[in-house]
C-alpha cells in the first residue's frame, strides 16, 4: 500500500536516476529499481530479522542461564566455561567466521549472531537466579516438596523475566546494526533481497555519483534503531522495579 513500485522490477533505462525523477521518490539504483519501494520492503527483512534474532538470543541465553544458576555444580561450570570461551573472541569477528562457514543468507546471519551473543543473557539470568534461589519463599517451596520443573516455571523464570525483557528491548537496535553490518560485508542477505545493510553495500561504489543509494537506507536504519532504543528506555521505566 505504501510502496510505489515493485521493489524487484529492474528497468535499466531508469538506472541511477536522482531523487524525485520520473516518480521515483528516492531515485533508482544501478538496475533501475525504485529505491523508495526497496527501502519500504526492506523493513520486512531488516526489522523481522532483528526481532527474530533478539528472540533467539533471549530464549537460548535465558534458558541456559537459569539452568546454570539453579542447578549449579558441574552444569553451571560447563555452561559458564562455554560462555567464557565465546566472550574471549571478538563478537563480530566470530560472527563473520560462523556466517562464512554456514553460507551467505539472512537466516545464517541470524544464527551466527545468536551463537556469539547468547552469553550476555545467560550470565545475566544466572546472576538473577543466584539471588532468587536464596530467598525465603524459594526455600519454603522446596520444603513443601515442589519439584524442579515447578520451581523453574513458577519462581525462577517469572522473577528474571522483567530484567531480561528490558535488556532484550534495548538490544533490538544494536542487533539490527549487527545484521546490517554482516549484510554490508557480504555475509548476510543476498541480492536481490531488499535489505538495508545490503543496499548500503550496493550503493558504496556510487557514493560520489549517486549518494542517495546510501543516504536513504542509512536513514532508515538510523530512524528504526533510535525508535527501538527509545522503546527500550520506556520499557525500563515501566518494568524496572528500581524505578518504583
Amino acid at each position: 500500500m505504501i510502496a510505489t513500485h515493485d521493489p524487484s522490477e529492474a528497468v535499466l533505462t531508469d538506472a541511477l536516476q536522482s531523487t524525485g525523477t520520473n516518480g521515483h521518490l528516492f531515485g533508482t539504483d544501478k538496475l533501475g529499481r525504485d529505491l523508495f519501494s526497496r527501502v519500504i520492503y526492506g523493513t520486512r527483512v531488516s526489522v523481522s530479522a532483528a526481532l527474530i534474532l533478539v528472540a533467539s538470543i533471549f530464549l537460548v541465553g535465558s534458558v541456559l542461564g537459569i539452568v546454570a544458576g539453579y542447578f549449579g555444580g558441574i552444569v553451571d561450570a560447563v555452561i559458564m566455561r562455554i560462555a567464557d570461551m565465546m566472550i574471549a573472541f571478538p563478537g563480530m569477528v566470530l560472527a563473520i567466521a560462523v556466517a562464512g562457514i554456514l553460507g551467505t543468507s539472512i537466516t545464517n546471519a541470524v544464527i551466527a549472531i545468536t551463537i556469539v551473543s547468547w552469553t550476555k543473557y545467560a550470565r545475566l539470568a544466572r546472576s538473577l537466579v543466584l539471588k532468587i534461589k536464596n530467598c525465603d519463599y524459594v526455600a519454603a517451596a522446596r520444603i513443601t516438596g515442589s519439584k524442579t520443573g515447578h520451581m523453574l516455571y513458577r519462581y525462577m523464570f517469572p522473577n528474571t523475566l522483567p530484567t531480561l525483557i528490558i535488556t532484550a528491548a534495548t538490544d533490538i537496535g544494536s542487533m539490527m546494526l549487527e545484521l546490517a553490518a554482516l549484510s554490508f560485508l557480504g555475509f548476510g542477505a543476498k541480492s536481490p533481497t531488499p535489505e538495508w545493510g545490503l543496499m548500503l553495500s550496493e550503493g558504496r561504489s556510487y557514493m560520489q555519483t549517486a549518494p542517495w543509494l546510501m543516504i536513504y537506507p542509512g536513514l532508515a536504519i538510523l530512524i528504526v534503531v533510535v525508535i527501538f532504543n527509545l522503546l527500550g528506555d520506556s520499557l525500563r521505566d515501566v518494568l524496572d522495579p528500581r524505578e518504583e
